[in-house]
């Protein structure tokens, strides 16, 4: 996930034009990263900006991609939309052969994970930008996750902090 230093994900209208003006290097290791993912999970809203977004083919084509909803929604040829308990579906998927599960974006569904404690490790990748509001990367609420970093990287003007969670 992509951070402001001030703790967001998009600014308050979604726009993320925030993140492209910070100078980085290459792909700030995505594409390292995304060949450690065979499964992503995402919340509708997410879905949607990405659907809006993308003018070319879908970006996680190829990939298991899960879409957290709260509606009836047909499957598509890239997505299979989810409408049940969250702790079930996850830890259904963790007990198959695979490699590592991806939650793209914030808000409700990662709040969700974190206070059932489906997550195992965060990488954030740092902006050193403050947009003073948006979308916020945690959602307030009550649950505490200790955490252990366990590397930083440099990307010219980003840091990649990646942490597990200890249990």
């Amino acid at each position: 996930m992509a951070s402001s230093l001030d703790g967001y994900i998009a600014a308050k209208d979604e726009s993320l034009e925030w993140l492209f003006k910070v100078e980085g290097e290459g792909d700030n290791g995505f594409s390292e990263f995304y060949d450690t993912v065979d499964t992503i999970l995402m919340g509708k809203r997410t879905y949607d900006w990405i659907i809006k977004q993308e003018t070319g083919e879908f970006p996680y084509k190829g990939k298991e991609c899960y879409v957290f909803t709260r509606s009836s929604q047909e499957n598509t040829e890239n997505v299979r939309f989810v409408n049940e308990d969250v702790t079930n579906f996850i830890n259904n998927l963790k007990n198959q052969d695979g490699k590592n599960i991806w939650v793209v974006g914030g808000g409700d569904l990662l709040h969700s994970f974190i206070q059932e404690k489906l997550v195992d490790q965060f990488i954030i990748t740092v902006a050193p930008t403050i947009i003073g509001n948006g979308i916020p990367l945690f959602k307030e609420g009550d649950s505490q996750l200790e955490l252990m970093l366990k590397r930083t990287r440099n990307f010219n003007q980003f840091v990649e902090l990646h942490y597990d969670i200890k249990r």
